[in-house]
C-alpha cells in the first residue's frame, strides 16, 4: 500500500506518447494556419471546485512542445481548488501553446477528478477507516491513476499481481480455499483472501495469513465479520461502494475500503485554457 512517485522519466515518457497521439503524423494543422509567432499569456482556470493533481505532466507537455515556453504554477499540486480559480499561467509562443493545450488539460483533469472524488470518500470515514483504489484502472495509466488516489488522500491496493497473494472467488472455484492459503505461505508475499460468506470465513480462521476481504457483504454482516476475526487480521470491505452508503460500511470497524470506481469510471474535473 506504498504511495506512488511519478519519476521525472515517467513524466516525460507518457507525456511524449500523449503527444504523439495528436501530432501524428502532420503535426497541428490548424495551428499553423496562424502566421504570427506572437508572445501571449494564457491562463488555466477551473470551472470547479475540487483538488488539483497532474501539474507537472501539464508542464512538461508543454516543455516538449517548446522549452521556452514559461509555465508557472499557481495551485500547489494536491491542494484545494475553488470555481474560477487559476491554476497555472502560460507565457509562449500562441501556436506552440494551443498545440500543447488538450493534452495538458487531459492530464490535469483527469488526475483531479480521481483525486477530488477519492477527498469525497476520505472525507466520510474515520481517520483509521483508509480508502483504497483497485486495479480496475486505464490500461496504461495505472501509475498515473493510483497517484492521484493519494492526491486525493486514499491508499493504493498492490500495484500489480506479484505485489501480494490475492485469493478471489475464481481461485476457490477451482481449488480448495485452505489449500490456496497454507501454498501460499510458503512465500514472504502478504496474503489476502476474499470471502463471500461468514462460513466460508470460519472454516479459516484458524489459519495465518494477512487480510480479510469482505465482498459485497451487507453492513450486518460485515459487522458480525469484523467481530469474528477479532483482529486476528486486517479487514477490508469491497463491492458496491458509493457516498451514500459509505459511512455505515466504515461504522462496523473495516480498516479499509476498496473502490473501483475511483479509477474506471470517475468524471474529470472541467479545467479551461484561456488566452
Amino acid at each position: 500500500m506504498s504511495k506512488i512517485k511519478l519519476s521525472k522519466k515517467y513524466i516525460y515518457k507518457i507525456c511524449k506518447e500523449a503527444l504523439k497521439e495528436d501530432l501524428y503524423p502532420s503535426g497541428d494543422i490548424t495551428s499553423k494556419l496562424l502566421n504570427n509567432t506572437n508572445k501571449i499569456k494564457a491562463k488555466i482556470l477551473s470551472n470547479s471546485s475540487g483538488i488539483i493533481g497532474g501539474l507537472d505532466l501539464a508542464k512538461q507537455t508543454f516543455k516538449i512542445v517548446d522549452k521556452k515556453i514559461l509555465f508557472k504554477i499557481k495551485k500547489k499540486e494536491g491542494s484545494k481548488i475553488k470555481n474560477k480559480q487559476v491554476i497555472a499561467e502560460i507565457v509562449g509562443d500562441v501556436k506552440n501553446i494551443l498545440t500543447g493545450e488538450r493534452v495538458a488539460l487531459n492530464f490535469l483533469s483527469h488526475i483531479s477528478g480521481i483525486a477530488t472524488q477519492t477527498n469525497k470518500f476520505v472525507n466520510k470515514v474515520r481517520k483509521n477507516t483508509k480508502i483504497c483504489c483497485t486495479r480496475k484502472t486505464l490500461p496504461g495509466l495505472r501509475a498515473i491513476q493510483k497517484y492521484a488516489v493519494n492526491l486525493g488522500g486514499g491508499y493504493n491496493h498492490r500495484f500489480n499481481l506479484s505485489d501480494e497473494f490475492l485469493i478471489k472467488d475464481n481461485h476457490i472455484a477451482n481449488k480448495n480455499i485452505r489449500e490456496l492459503i497454507i501454498k501460499a505461505k510458503k512465500n514472504r508475499k502478504k496474503i489476502t483472501v476474499e470471502v463471500d460468506n461468514l462460513n466460508q470465513l470460519k472454516k479459516i480462521l484458524d489459519l495465518k495469513f494477512d487480510t480479510v476481504l469482505f465482498d459485497n457483504m451487507n453492513v450486518k454482516n460485515l459487522k458480525k465479520g469484523v467481530q469474528l476475526v477479532k483482529n486476528k487480521y486486517e479487514t477490508e470491505a469491497s463491492g458496491n461502494v458509493n457516498l451514500k452508503n459509505i459511512r455505515k460500511i466504515a461504522s462496523t470497524g473495516i480498516n479499509r475500503i476498496s473502490i473501483g470506481s475511483l479509477t474506471h469510471s470517475v468524471s474529470a474535473i472541467d479545467l479551461k485554457l484561456e488566452i
